[in-house]
Order: structure tokens, then sequence, then C-alpha cells
């Protein structure tokens, strides 16, 4: 049973055998009908003689049956069957001896016919010896010459023909149709097998493809998956172009991962190799210092400067842990803080604040006057935003000679700052969101925004807010545009 069951799980072998399954049903069904219809229609014919053979023996139709002194033999067929029924039943069967023209029927036969319903209807009788017959059954008169005079008497005369001709047609028409049935069941099932195959053969192509991309080492690495079902099978007009422009989309959203994850693994390695660097320079910075203050205990001096750089190196150090680890939180979905802030006056403090730190630089706040007597505000972290603002402004101010304009404009929906600056480097623009992304290494590196994390963060901060950040930037023209939900 197993290994039937094998046999047929494939789609070919389902298929071919649903067909075969359904032309034999029909065939059967056909020839189930052709032979009832045709013994049906011979049935209807022996009747029809079976009630003629009475006629001649017993009387013309249409008049009372009557058999003089006994049934007449004149123009009946071999193997008619004649009987009366009455005090002494007799009968006979008309043979082709011309000698003996009939044989007579035996107690059993004659006790089989007087059973036969009298209701001039033919009915079907199994006689002893005889085999099958047709006959009906007729209330007639028996008129007998007697030593007394003429009698006559009531008697049930039969009349009968055999069907073993319509027993043998049928049995023919049987063999005939179950031999044209196996004929048919047998060319089906081979043209059923060959046009399976070609129409199935598009789906084996594009099997063919989901198991040569199955075999690529997809774990890790670069994934170079150009492997695609060819266009011809791709037409969704089609099941088998469902399914293949189906398994398309399916490779390309997969080598769209693949290739994301590949960047992914290279950003985080090189994420690591870039903190790895920052992080490298201040702990040399404070071992160098660490063993010069060790080698000079008694020179307070050096041991002062010593301490003032490991300060500055460790709180450098501190700055950039605290920005990393803000990063990671940020990746991993924390939630943030989602309170009512003022755009407006987060704007105004910030730009403040950048005007002492930085009097080289001209500040302008651009606010609408609507801003003036109703606040704009959006719904986050006050926090995380202030910090969005001052890593904007730092990086205007760091990255921008002095008397460089930088102007922050405030809207209903974010915020934009602008500077007339040389603007960024152009391989710097499509990788300025990236970690550690610097247009000049040589730079000094005082805080966070040194290392390259202050636009990483101001994206980071703004996504985490469902919002959006956008950088232009081409000399004299330089636009960081943040949006935030209202």
């Amino acid at each position: 049973m197993t290994r039937l069951r094998d046999r047929f799980a494939s789609l070919t072998s389902r298929l071919v055998l649903t067909t075969v399954l359904l032309v034999l049903l029909v065939l059967v069904l056909i020839g189930t009908a052709t032979t009832f219809a045709m013994r049906s229609y011979l049935t209807n014919q022996l009747d029809d003689d079976v009630k003629a053979s009475a006629g001649r023996a017993y009387g013309p139709p249409g008049q009372p049956p009557g058999l003089g002194t006994g049934d007449r033999l004149e123009g009946q067929a071999p193997g008619t069957l004649l009987a009366t029924i009455s005090d002494t039943p007799s009968g006979r069967v008309v043979s082709e001896d011309r000698d003996d023209p009939a044989t007579p029927l035996s107690d059993a036969a004659l006790a089989q016919l007087a059973d036969v319903p009298v209701d001039d209807q033919v009915h079907r009788i199994d006689l002893d010896g005889l085999g099958s017959y047709r006959v009906v059954a007729l209330n007639a008169l028996l008129t007998r010459q007697t030593t007394a005079g003429t009698t006559t008497s009531k008697v049930v005369a039969l009349a009968g023909l055999p069907t073993s001709d319509i027993d043998a047609v049928v049995a023919n028409l049987v063999e005939v149709e179950a031999l044209l049935t196996l004929l048919a069941v047998v060319l089906a099932g081979g043209a059923a097998l060959v046009v399976v195959r070609r129409q199935l053969r598009p789906l084996r192509e594009v099997a063919a493809t989901a198991h040569t991309v199955s075999e690529l080492p997809l774990a890790k690495g670069d994934i170079d998956l150009t492997e695609r079902v060819p266009d011809h099978l791709t037409d969704e007009r089609t099941e088998v172009g469902q399914v293949g422009s189906a398994l398309n989309s399916l490779l390309a959203h997969v080598e769209a991962s693949l290739d994301a994850r590949h960047r992914s693994e290279q950003q985080v390695r090189q994420f690591v190799a870039d903190a790895s660097h920052e992080l490298r320079s201040p702990l040399a910075t404070i071992a160098g210092y660490t063993e010069l203050a060790r080698r000079r205990p008694d020179d307070t001096a050096t041991i002062g400067t010593a301490l003032d750089k490991v300060e500055e190196e460790s709180g450098r150090m501190t700055s950039l842990v605290e920005d990393l680890l803000l990063l990671a939180r940020l990746d991993s979905g924390r939630p943030l803080e989602r309170q009512p802030v003022d755009l407006t006056r987060l704007l105004l403090e910030a730009v403040s604040d950048a005007r002492v730190l930085s009097p080289d630089h001209r500040w302008r706040l651009d606010v609408p006057d609507d801003a003036v007597d109703s606040a704009y505000e959006v719904p986050g972290d006050e926090l995380r935003l202030h910090q969005v603002v001052t890593n904007l402004l730092t990086n205007a101010q760091r990255y921008t000679p002095a008397g460089t304009t930088v102007t922050v404009t405030v809207r209903r929906d974010g915020f934009s700052v602008h500077d007339d600056g040389p603007g960024l480097p152009p391989d710097l623009i499509d990788h300025a969101f990236e970690r550690f992304a610097r247009g000049d290494t040589a730079r000094t590196r005082g805080n966070a925004v040194g290392v390259g994390l202050g636009l990483s963060l101001v994206q980071a901060i703004v996504k985490s807010h469902d919002g959006s950040v956008r950088l232009t930037s081409r000399p004299g023209d330089t636009t960081v545009d943040v949006t935030l939900p209202g």
C-alpha cells in the first residue's frame, strides 16, 4: 500500500490516474446505458413476436382466443412454446426436426407455467430444462369432440419464445464494450501521460530554478542571488505563470534581504572596528600619561597635567560610550517618552546657547508669526529632541568657518538647519548618516560628534519619533530638514 501511495504521489501520476478513471467511468456509463437500451429494444421485439405466436396458435388478433381442437404449429419458429393449462395440462416446444415437429413439456415445466399471470402481458420465466422464456397467458376456449358430442371448456393458453438469442446478443455486446473500454482506457492513459507531462514541463522548469537556489550557500557572505524563473514562465494569466512570478518576487525579496543582511554585517564589523579605534586612542593616551606620572612621582606639574589629560580622555570615552549605548537602545526599539514638546522654545534655547558658545558664527532663528501666539508642539522626548538640535548646531559650528550664517527655521511639522558654509564633500553626502562617518579625519575630536556619531544619533532619534531627516548639501547651501509627526 505504501509503495502504491508513493507511486501516485506525483502530480503527473494523479492527473493521469484521474483522467483514466474519468474516461473509464464515462465508458462504463455509456456501455451500461447501451446494454440496457439494446436489451430493452430486443425484449420489446421478442414480446411482439410472442404475441404474434399466440395469435397464430390460438386465433387471429382482435378476436377472442379459441383453440378449436388444439393449438396450431403452422408458421411457428423453432423453440416456440405452446401450452394449455386445464384439468389435463399439456404443452410442447416447436423443434427443427420435421419428423418430430414438437417436443412435449415436462410436468415440472407445466407446473411453472401454471403460475404465469393471465393478464395478456408478456412475462419472463425460467423453465427447468429449457432456460429463460418470454411467455404470455390468455383465457381461451377449447372445443373437443367426444362420444357424447362436442364439448367446450375454458383453459389458459400460453405461448412463449426463448430469450437465448437476446442473451447471446447482449453478451456479445458486453464483450465488445469491455474490449473497446479497455482499449480506450489504454489510449487515454497514454495520451494523458503525454499531455500532462507536456503541460507540466514549465512547472518542472520552475522547480529546477527553486532547486538551483536551494543549493546556493546563503548562510554568510555576499550572496549573488541572480537566479530567476525565465520570463516566458511568468505570465500571470496562467497558473504556472503565477507560480513563476510569485517565485521571482520571493527571490527578489530574499536577494534584497540578503543584501541588507550583508550590509548590516559589514556595518557592524566596521562599527566595531571604528569604535575600537576611537576607544584605543584615549586609552593609549591615558596609559601614556599614567606611565609618565608613575615615572615622575615628585613632579607636581607633570602629575597635574597627566590627571587633566586622563580626565579629558575619560570624559571623551564616557561621551562616546553613552552615545553608543543610546544608539543601541534606539536600534532595539525601546520607546521614548511621548510628551508635548514646544519646538519654538526648544529651538530658541538651543540657538541662544550656540550664540554664546560660538560668537564667531551668525545665528538666526526664523519663527513664523503665528508661532508667537500659539506654540508649535510635537509629541516626543524633549531631552532627545534637544540632543538632535544640539548635534545639528554643533556640526554646523564645527565644520564651517567663522562668519558662516546658520539659520534655524521652525515649522509645525519640524524644523530645518541651514548654513552657507562650504558644504559636505560629495562622496560623504550619501553616507553622512552612517556611524563614524567623517568628512575630515584630521579634525580635532573633542566629543562624540567629532568621531562621526552626531548625524547617526540625529537620524536614530528622529526615526524613533516616527519622523524623517533629509540632508542636501552643495557649496554655500547645506540644509538638514527634520520632519516630526504632529
